[in-house]
């Protein structure tokens, strides 16, 4: 069988934009003799996400994630339906998902990595399972209950930076629905602010680009900010945090700002941003969706219901091939998607 796979063709230097150079199409023929266990896979669907970017890097700089290795074939979220199988547990004709799948438009997996899913769960629509319903939903969730201690009836209002990626987008109407009274979203493009606003109920949105950020904050958030989800780090972020009440909280979600230079993760503050955690006793902890998975299930059937009902509105920007997966790719790393970037490979 001739399939076509992704490899990593070449690093980007430490401190430097990624660009599709960095990525090879390369045809292969695989093989469809199953060894006991194994599951051939036809690839529906491949997430690109920025901690990528970190694991485009000899060192990721965070022991939870491996490096890409130089030709070899670069793998992410992905789902999937099974083909052939001689794993007991996975039928032909399973949907199945997995965090570290390849960028192929076929393979031969263990069945046992692989999660089956229902589709019901999305009614249908697949690619959710990468996205709202899915790891990027669980981030989002996890990050507003376990660390941004919302509280209904509190007149609590959020900040998201990154609010018209996968995961800001998605993690504002939690905010909301848990009980915020504003939920104020910062991105890049006027489209992406109306998006916010029109389509998925954010009180307000702010265009870095082109507004003065923390006049504009202080005008749509008058009490203050309670809670920050923070999904870029940098300037935006110091900005945000000067103007975080006393006991506010940060989710600590992601620096996409920071992931094209060579720093630690999580980069460091500057010393005025550090004096103004601790004079107003502002939490801001790590956050890692892996260490909540023993909830996960109960999550995604949350996640799941909301979607359903229309209370939570999915944003995905769809490429067609896994011809553009490296495009892809960059242009979600330059803020070129509203809501999830997701490639089709196959009907």
């Amino acid at each position: 069988m001739q399939v076509q796979r992704v490899v990593l063709n070449s690093r980007p230097g430490k401190n430097g934009a990624p660009g599709p150079e960095n990525f090879r199409l390369e045809e292969m023929t695989l093989t469809p003799e199953l060894k006991d266990g194994e599951v051939l896979v036809r690839t529906l669907y491949l997430s690109v996400d920025p901690y990528m970017r970190c694991r485009m890097n000899d060192d990721t700089g965070a022991d939870y994630l491996t490096p890409w290795q130089l030709s070899e074939c670069v793998d992410g979220g992905g789902v999937g339906v099974v083909e052939s199988s001689r794993c007991a547990d996975r039928a032909e004709g399973d949907v199945v998902t997995f965090f570290n799948w390849p960028w192929q438009t076929h393979a031969v997996m263990k069945g046992s990595v692989l999660q089956k899913v229902d589709p019901q769960l999305v009614d249908g629509h697949l690619s959710h399972l990468l996205g709202a319903v899915g790891i990027t939903g669980l981030t989002a969730l996890f990050g507003v209950r376990e660390k941004g201690h919302v509280t209904k009836g509190a007149n609590q209002t959020m900040v998201v930076s990154g609010a018209a990626g996968a995961c800001g987008s998605i993690a504002g109407q939690i905010g909301r629905l848990d009980g915020c009274v504003r939920v104020v979203g910062i991105c890049g493009t006027d489209e992406k602010c109306r998006a916010l606003v029109e389509d998925l109920g954010f009180t307000a949105a702010v265009n870095y680009r082109q507004e003065d950020v923390p006049a504009r904050l202080r005008e749509c958030c008058p009490d203050g900010i309670d809670v920050y989800f923070d999904n870029v780090g940098g300037a935006i972020s110091d900005t945000v945090i000067s103007q975080l009440n006393n006991g506010g909280h940060v989710i600590l979600c992601g620096q996409i700002s920071q992931y094209n230079k060579d720093v630690p993760y999580p980069p460091p503050l500057s010393e005025e941003i550090q004096e103004t955690l601790q004079s107003k006793n502002i939490t801001r902890e790590r956050f890692m969706v892996l260490n909540y998975m023993n909830k996960a299930d109960a999550a995604l059937c949350e996640l799941s219901q909301w979607v359903k009902s229309g209370q939570i509105k999915v944003l995905e920007t769809v490429v067609n091939g896994i011809e553009n997966m490296g495009d892809a790719f960059c242009s979600m790393m330059k803020g070129g998607n509203v809501g999830k970037q997701i490639i089709k490979i196959s009907e």
